[in-house]
Formats: structure tokens, sequence, C-alpha cells
């Protein structure tokens, strides 16, 4: 099966510090991939670099979103056109809009699928108007998918740690990505959050056909989770495999997990 995503020799030098020395990564079409190593690995940057954020020194971002066979190169950019070719993501610090509600959180994801431009908001076209009703309707929907129906008009602010952390999740999913890349989203939670996070990554996979690459610390959700894991240790790829192989791995164990893996 072609990759969804191919990244080839991608490197990010700032200055004279070289923070990505030619990493590969391919994302398969319903695969959840994990990217792991240590603070400092280089893992955000690597997100950075393929939503935009960064402009690469070198290497190619590929995509072949859906079952399209031909690639495109995305590199340099920007993040809303990113976004717009069907890639969204989340960051390791909740990026809310605190003081608006849950549903208007959500809706902010739809607007890179909105046609409107100022003269339908300023004169209210009837295209406008289907067009915000629509991505009403299609907010609420994805609110029940992941639990947070019932707190449509909840200010994003009073939500619970996790389910903020889940709301975030439900606004990338808004912006209909096949694919779409999580930045440590367990970092912060209790058992019974992360819990609930392993359910919906599994749910968005299984039922939206949305595929999955999470940067994450918890190894055992990563272990359980992950079909493929790569590893990461000062800006390079060390090791790549199934959650199985990356466990015996001493390359792996040194740089990361310690000699006891319980996973």
């Amino acid at each position: 099966m072609e990759p969804i995503l191919e990244v080839r020799k991608l490197t990010m030098d700032f200055g004279g510090l070289r923070a990505l020395d030619h990493v590969d990564l391919d994302i398969r079409q319903g695969e959840i991939v994990a990217l792991i190593g240590p603070n400092g690995a280089g893992k955000t940057t690597f997100f950075n670099c393929v939503t935009g954020i960064y402009a690469p020194t070198a290497g190619d971002i590929l995509i072949s979103p859906r079952g399209k066979t031909r690639k495109e190169r995305i590199n340099g950019l920007k993040p809303n056109r990113v976004t717009e070719k069907g890639m969204a993501r989340t960051f390791q610090n909740i990026r809310l809009f605190q003081n608006m509600t849950v549903l208007e959180n959500v809706m902010i994801g739809r607007h890179c699928r909105t046609r409107s431009g100022i003269a339908g908001a300023v004169f209210r076209s009837p295209q406008t108007r289907r067009e915000e009703q629509d991505a009403v309707d299609a907010s609420y929907e994805i609110l029940k998918k992941i639990g947070l129906a019932h707190c449509v008009n909840e200010f994003a602010k009073n939500l619970p740690y996790g389910a903020q952390r889940r709301l975030e999740i439900a606004r990338a999913m808004a912006t209909n990505p096949f694919l779409i890349l999580l930045d440590e989203p367990a970092a912060g939670m209790n058992p019974q959050e992360t819990k609930v996070l392993d359910e919906l990554i599994l749910k968005i996979r299984d039922e939206e056909k949305i595929s999955l690459l999470l940067i994450e610390h918890d190894m055992k959700l990563v272990m359980s989770l992950s079909d493929r894991i790569f590893v990461m240790d000062y800006g390079k790829k060390i090791a790549q495999g199934t959650p199985e192989e990356i466990k015996s791995n001493p390359a792996v164990i040194k740089a990361y997990l310690g000699e006891d893996i319980d996973a």
C-alpha cells in the first residue's frame, strides 16, 4: 500500500544547530504510528516541518491522500494550506479559544472547508447561511462522537483538562483530514482520562477512517495503540518497527526506554 505521508531525508538547521538530520518516515492509510524519543530529540520540530510551521532546510514531504495515486510535494506550504490539503494537528500545550464555546471551537476547524468570502459574511447570502448551518451540524456530530455533545454551550475554559484535550482533537477532526498529528495528547492526563483518549484514538482510526501520527511519552499508550513506531534521538531516526521490535531494540533501550520495559 502506498504511503499517504512520505517524508524523505528531512533536515532542519537552526543556524549551526541541526535539529533534524535526514529523517525518513512514512504512514499508510489506516495506521496509527508513534514517533518517540527523549526530550530534545527533534520530534516537535519534525511535526512543525510537516505541518508548515517551519520550512525544512532539505528533504521532501510528500502526500497521497485518500487513495490518490499522484504524490504531492508540500514543502514550504503555509500551515493553513497544509490543513486544506488534509493534515491537521494538535499541540503540546492546549491551544483552545478559552472564552468561546465548545461548539464554536469545533466550528473554527470547519473554516478551511467553507467558500464564502468577506462579501458573503457582510451581506449574509443564502450560501453563507447554508455553510454556517452545515458547520454547526457537522461540529455537533463530531462532539457527539467524542462524548462532548452535552456541553456544546460551555466555555472551553470550564471543561476538565482531559475534555479540553479531546476538544482539540475534535477541532482537528472538523477540518476533514486524512491524517491527524497528535503532539503528546496524553500529557498531564490521569489514568482514566488516558483510557478515554486511548479509546478515542482507536475510534477515529476505525470509524472515521483517519490515520494518526502521535508523539507521546506514555509508553503503555504507545505500545498498546501503535501499528508501527519510529524512534528519534539527537535529530536522527535510530529505529523503526512494530511495538514488539522496538521494545527489544538495544539502541532504543539505551537511548530512551531504559533497561526495564514494562508495557
